[in-house]
């Protein structure tokens, strides 16, 4: 039997709102949390990357100026 690409597109749809259904979805605090976690470890990334960038770059011209 051949399935036009709207009887897929819909079995999909339907499929997905069943899988959809099945999921635990995080309570309003949970997601607070989790966003406040997220922001932080990605402040203290950029931080350290930040850091490691400045102290590489004066290295580096240090070495280039002792050479010159």
């Amino acid at each position: 039997m051949k399935f036009n690409i709207f009887s897929k597109t819909r079995i999909f749809v339907i499929e997905m709102v069943d899988e959809l259904k099945k999921c635990t979805w995080p309570t309003r605090a949970e997601l607070v949390q989790s966003t406040g976690v997220v922001i932080f470890a990605s402040l203290l990334l950029g931080l350290f990357t930040s850091i490691c960038d400045f102290s590489l770059y004066q290295l580096i011209a240090l070495c280039t100026k002792l050479v010159s």
